[in-house]
């Protein structure tokens, strides 16, 4: 099992900052992406960034230019550095880690972080 537990969430005015952060503990290893999903009430679950083993990252057109993803491998952490922020940025942000075993995908996430993009 992996769990993850996410941090950084909070209340912020348009054109402001935050940063997200997400640590993994358990079973860490065939790690294939760790990334970062959004979802805000009545609406689905979308893609905002992802960051694979072999360092590739993804962005949702959406947040390309604002948006960051990162890793600290040591501390089995990763991040999202989120700048120039919007109203419709609002939504709860998961973090998830994609792991294939024994010829299996798991995804594993973390219990949500609420993010507030207002006047």
């Amino acid at each position: 099992q992996v769990q993850l537990v996410e941090s950084g969430g909070g209340l912020v005015q348009p054109g402001g900052s935050l940063r997200l952060s997400c640590a993994a503990s358990g079973a860490i290893f065939n790690i294939y992406a760790m990334g970062w999903f959004r979802q805000a009430p009545g609406k689905q679950r979308d893609l905002v960034a992802t960051a694979t083993s072999a360092g590739s990252t993804n962005y949702a057109d959406s947040v390309k230019g604002r948006f960051t993803i990162s890793r600290d491998n040591a501390k089995n952490t990763v991040y999202l550095q989120m700048n120039s922020l919007k109203p419709e940025d609002t939504a709860v942000y998961y973090c998830n880690v994609r792991q294939y075993v024994v010829s299996k995908w798991s995804d594993y996430w973390g219990q949500g972080t609420q993010v507030t993009v207002s006047s």
